[in-house]
């Protein structure tokens, strides 16, 4: 398999497609090096949700990605967050009204600038998941996923374009 790699290595070098290159740093910008992500903001009724939310997107860019985060302004870039929106709705009922499949849904506004200004990417995230209080599952177990889920898509995004 080696063998082989360095042959396609070789291949592509002397076929002009150096501009093609391997493994996940290549993701990422390479003039980003630190990321300083302060508290998400939250137009939420739910307590904590935000700290949550920031706690995994900070936790996902220390292991997905190449940037460090730092906890002051003065950084390559910054990361900020909003939850514009949260809901739980009864997805399915029983015949005497109980709850038997509940929805939570998040909807949040994320925005990366770089140190001078520049927007490198902007986006309205809407992740929802959903729970079976009789199988004893409940709003936090929702919650839990809707939070992971957010948290892997911001940081996908944080992925420099590919032309």
């Amino acid at each position: 398999m080696k063998g082989a790699a360095g042959i396609l290595a070789t291949v592509c070098l002397l076929a002009g497609c150096s501009r093609y290159q391997i493994g996940p740093a290549n993701l990422y910008r390479p003039e980003i090096r630190t990321v300083y992500v302060p508290m998400f903001e939250s137009d939420s009724l739910r307590q904590g949700l935000a700290e949550w939310l920031t706690e995994a997107v900070v936790k996902q860019i220390e292991a997905k990605t190449p940037y460090k985060v730092v906890h002051t302004p003065q950084t390559d870039s910054v990361l900020t967050g909003r939850i514009l929106n949260d809901r739980k709705q009864v997805l399915i009922e029983s015949a005497n009204d109980d709850a038997r499949n509940i929805g939570f849904t998040e909807v949040v506004l994320v925005t990366w600038s770089a140190r001078n200004g520049e927007l490198l990417m902007q986006r309205r995230i809407e992740v929802g998941s959903h729970f079976l209080p009789e199988s004893g599952q409940s709003l936090t177990t929702a919650q839990q996923q809707v939070v992971e889920d957010l948290a892997d898509q911001i940081v996908n995004a944080m992925e420099a374009p590919q032309w």
